[in-house]
Order: C-alpha cells, then sequence, then structure tokens
C-alpha cells in the first residue's frame, strides 16, 4: 500500500508540474481567444485599455475585445475626411449606396477612431482610422474577447405593428463607467423601455434589466414602450444620473442609484427639443471653463445645452409641448449629424450629412460644436 501511495503522490506531482511548466498566463478580464460571430453592430463604446465593446443586437449579446491599441498619441490630431460614405464604399468594393454606418467610438487612450459599417446584405464591418484619416479593416478571427447574453429580448421573428424587427432595438445605445457598462433597449416585458447595467469583466450571471417611465412631451403622455436612443452620465449635486433623450426629442433624467435590477424607474423629464427627430449621439465637452451637453439630431441642428442650466431646472415638464421648451438649449449651425463621439474635452468627431448630400468626417474647433 505504501508503494502505491507513493507512486501516486509522484504521479501527482508529476501532473502538478507538468501543469506549471505549460499553463499559460490568463488573459485579463477573463478573456479567451477566437473569433466570435458577430451578426450585427449596434452600437460601440470604449472600456479601460483598449477594450472595445460591441453592441450585437441580433444576436443579443456584447462582444468585449482587446483592440491592443494602447499607444497614447503625442498629440492628438483632428479627423477630416470628406465623403467618408464613398472612401469606405470604396475600400469595402462597393458604392455608397450599399453601406450604412452605425456608430462610431473614438478609442480614448489612442484617439484613433473605429467605425460600424452594414452592407446592403446586412453584414457588419468593422473599421479603423488614425491621424492619418486612412480607413483599415479591424478584424475579430483570433482575438481575445468575451461575450454576455442579453436575456429577456425579443425573438429573432418578433415585428412590432409596422413589420420592424423588434430584436433590433434589444440595444440603442451603450456607454461604460465605473467598472460597469451600461446598455439601453427593448425587453420582451411589458413596460419594454430597459436599461442594464451589467458588470465588467463578464460574468455567467446576466442580471435582470430596469424598466424605465418619462413623460414624452411631444406626444402628450407617459409612456414605457420607447427605448433610450442616446445617453451620458453626469453628477449633480452629489447624485449621479443618466441623461437620456427619446425619439421627438424629450431629454430625461434618471438617478443611477434606482436603475436596479427590476425596478421600474419614472425619469424627470426636462426638455423637449422637437418632435420629427431622432437623436444619435450625446456627449459632454468644455468651453470657456463651463460643461456642455451635446446632442447630435437625425433631422434638426445638433443642440447644445449647459450643464449649469440642467442643474439649475428643478421642474418636471408633465404637459404636452409642442414646439420646444424646459431647460434652455441652443441650436448648433450643424444639421443631420449622423455620428457624434468626443476627441478630447474641447473637441467632437463629427459625421455629418451636407446639404449638398456629401457626407463628411471632421472634427470641430472646440467652438463650433
Amino acid at each position: 500500500m505504501k508503494k502505491i501511495y507513493l507512486m501516486s503522490t509522484a504521479a501527482l506531482a508529476g501532473v502538478l508540474l507538468f501543469a506549471g511548466v505549460n499553463r499559460k498566463p490568463a488573459l485579463p478580464y477573463g478573456f479567451v481567444t477566437g473569433s466570435p460571430q458577430v451578426k450585427s453592430i449596434a452600437a460601440l463604446t470604449f472600456g479601460p485599455n483598449g477594450v472595445l465593446f460591441i453592441g450585437d443586437a441580433e444576436n443579443a449579446s456584447v462582444i468585449a475585445f482587446d483592440t491592443k491599441d494602447t499607444k497614447k498619441p503625442s498629440t492628438v490630431k483632428a479627423f477630416d475626411l470628406p465623403k467618408i460614405d464613398e472612401k469606405i464604399a470604396a475600400a469595402l468594393g462597393t458604392t455608397k449606396e450599399n453601406i450604412t454606418i452605425t456608430d462610431m467610438a473614438v478609442n480614448p487612450v489612442s484617439k484613433n477612431l473605429y467605425v460600424a459599417v452594414k452592407s446592403a446584405d446586412g453584414t457588419p464591418v468593422l473599421l479603423s482610422m488614425g491621424a492619418d484619416n486612412q480607413i483599415k479593416a479591424v478584424s475579430l478571427k483570433d482575438i481575445n474577447f468575451s461575450t454576455v447574453t442579453l436575456n429577456n429580448v425579443a425573438g429573432p421573428d418578433e415585428k412590432d405593428r409596422r413589420g420592424a424587427s423588434l430584436r433590433v432595438t434589444s440595444i440603442s445605445d451603450m456607454g461604460f463607467a465605473d467598472g460597469k457598462l451600461m446598455l439601453s433597449g427593448l425587453s420582451n416585458k411589458e413596460f419594454s423601455s430597459s436599461f442594464r447595467t451589467i458588470s465588467f469583466p463578464f460574468t455567467s450571471k446576466q442580471e435582470d434589466q430596469a424598466s424605465l417611465e418619462m413623460y414624452h412631451t411631444s406626444h402628450g403622455r407617459y409612456e414605457t414602450t420607447s427605448p433610450i436612443r442616446t445617453f451620458n452620465t453626469t453628477t449633480i449635486d452629489g447624485k449621479n444620473y443618466i441623461v437620456a433623450s427619446y425619439t421627438c426629442t424629450p431629454l430625461v433624467l434618471f438617478p443611477m442609484d434606482e436603475l436596479k435590477a427590476g425596478a421600474h424607474v419614472k425619469g424627470r423629464t426636462i426638455a423637449e427639443m422637437g418632435n420629427m427627430n431622432t437623436p444619435s449621439d450625446m456627449i459632454w465637452l468644455t468651453e470657456g471653463g463651463q460643461k456642455y451637453l451635446v446632442m447630435a439630431n437625425s433631422n434638426r441642428p445638433a443642440a447644445k445645452v449647459s450643464y449649469n442650466d440642467i442643474k439649475q431646472f428643478k421642474e418636471s415638464l408633465t404637459a404636452p409641448i409642442p414646439g420646444t421648451g424646459g431647460t434652455a438649449f441652443t441650436k448648433l449651425p450643424f444639421e443631420k449629424v449622423l455620428q457624434l463621439d468626443k476627441l478630447d474635452d474641447g473637441r467632437a468627431v463629427v459625421i455629418q450629412k451636407k446639404a449638398n448630400g456629401d457626407v463628411d468626417l471632421w472634427t470641430s474647433d472646440g467652438k463650433n460644436i
């Protein structure tokens, strides 16, 4: 028996030694190496250390992957690429009519730009651009990544009353703050407007989402089934808030400490920026020492709202507003800003459809937007 025991001990020691010699260091954030199958790119946002989150609405999932794009530039140069849609289409071997730019995000470390594109057959493509304004494909093959699957989403074949896919609205916007991924969209619940807060690194447990309610000033009613179209975060009097906007275009504050799993949260509507319009992106910039919220719109001029005006507006709008009202805002001289993201505290990267139909990529000078 003693001999058997010694042999077993030796064998175990051999296994442990072998494992120690051959063990590869664990990847950060629980990543594994592989090639995720991405069906769509509805939203992009960056997390820590060059980690890019891809919101795949058709798969009802989010992929986090290591771009390995973590080199800080010595100077942050402006992007400038007229007719970006034509140049992207040419790089993909097609024409601009066959592509849609679905989102873009600036890497806060490297300041490189990442652009999501959908081709006419629905195939998603991820591209990047550096300060040289050259377009490059980003491969999703053999990357370090992890995935979280969203629960309580519409089935892949479910349609709304207009025949549009409900699944594609499962992700409408994403952001990252304080170690958590934040995600707006629709669930399959009765109150379908939802907000998810997902811990990162991802775990196997995907917490339930909070449902949202707000007074829609141009529709003249409380609503629970419209998704947030774009959001950002802010702090007012020491309390953290989501500042969100919806189609047609109410601006609403939601206290972040109330956005817990399973909660139903009623927001405070603080502005109406005009109907027949959909917001696309929302960022904070600083000008003259003052913070401003800048929001891009599909059909109206981009708008700028002072942080101080948001902070000082204590009302809750609960009556119809046919035009605009609530918190004061400034209309900027730029219509149809399709995509917007922050380059640094004073500058924004913009994709705008000009009056002549051209779609241009340009960078604000810190004063004009």
